[in-house]
């Protein structure tokens, strides 16, 4: 597998490459192209969140659990989906009526897509980076958990003031890998429709995480897109 990825992240994360289950990711991927399976996103866009987000930039991670499995959804951003797909997922309509209540920002209702955060340093992190066609989370327990677990660590070991998105209860087991003392978490429900009015809607995860990157001294995100 050609690792597209923004020079920042192939040294941060060398190590990671060199990995032994590393090689078993590119071996299991190989098999699905043989054997004829349609993965997403496209072999140039699953790094894509690094290649948006140079390490020294980075500020925000918001973590999600893996690609759109639906044609042409995926383009390697937690969350987002490329210009082109007008329907929006139901979760990324919630996150578009979050914004809306917490900033009074009015988000687009047909461009999903999230590259401009990418641009200002969030890092939009699926754990796994690849799935198979209409099969969610096929590909979650070939080696991305190890991968993207490395990178949150990493993350937490070698930077300082991060803030980190965790909705839902697949992205909140993940705080065991991050320093409380250096970085900060915010937590809600996840986004999804099933489980929006549990504590999704109302987080104001948007303005909270604007007043932290201010209170330390960094540029906020500008959430319009």
């Amino acid at each position: 597998m050609d690792v597209k990825i923004e020079p920042s992240w192939k040294t941060f994360l060398q190590e990671e490459f060199q990995q032994s289950y590393f090689e078993q990711i590119v071996a299991f991927l190989k098999t699905e192209k043989a054997l004829g399976r349609t993965i997403y996103p496209p072999g140039p866009l699953i790094f894509n969140a690094f290649n948006s987000t140079p390490v020294d930039r980075l500020s925000v991670v918001i973590i999600g659990q893996d690609p759109y499995h639906g044609p042409g959804q995926a383009h390697g951003l937690s969350f987002s989906v490329p210009k082109n797909i007008t329907k929006l997922p139901p979760s990324l309509q919630n996150i578009y009526k979050e914004i809306k209540n917490d900033i009074g920002v009015d988000m687009p209702p047909n461009c999903g897509d999230l590259t401009p955060w990418t641009h200002q340093g969030v890092l939009l992190l699926n754990a796994a980076l690849t799935v198979r066609s209409g099969e969610p989370m096929s590909h979650a327990k070939f080696g991305w958990d190890l991968f993207t677990d490395a990178v949150i660590k990493k993350i937490s070991d070698k930077k300082e003031g991060i803030i980190f998105i965790l909705w839902g209860k697949f992205a909140q087991e993940k705080q065991s890998l991050i320093d409380q003392t250096k970085h900060h978490i915010l937590k809600a429900a996840h986004p999804s429709p099933f489980s929006a009015d549990k504590g999704f809607f109302g987080c104001k995860h948007f303005s909270r995480t604007n007043e932290l990157l201010i209170k330390m001294g960094k540029d906020p995100i500008d959430w319009r897109i």
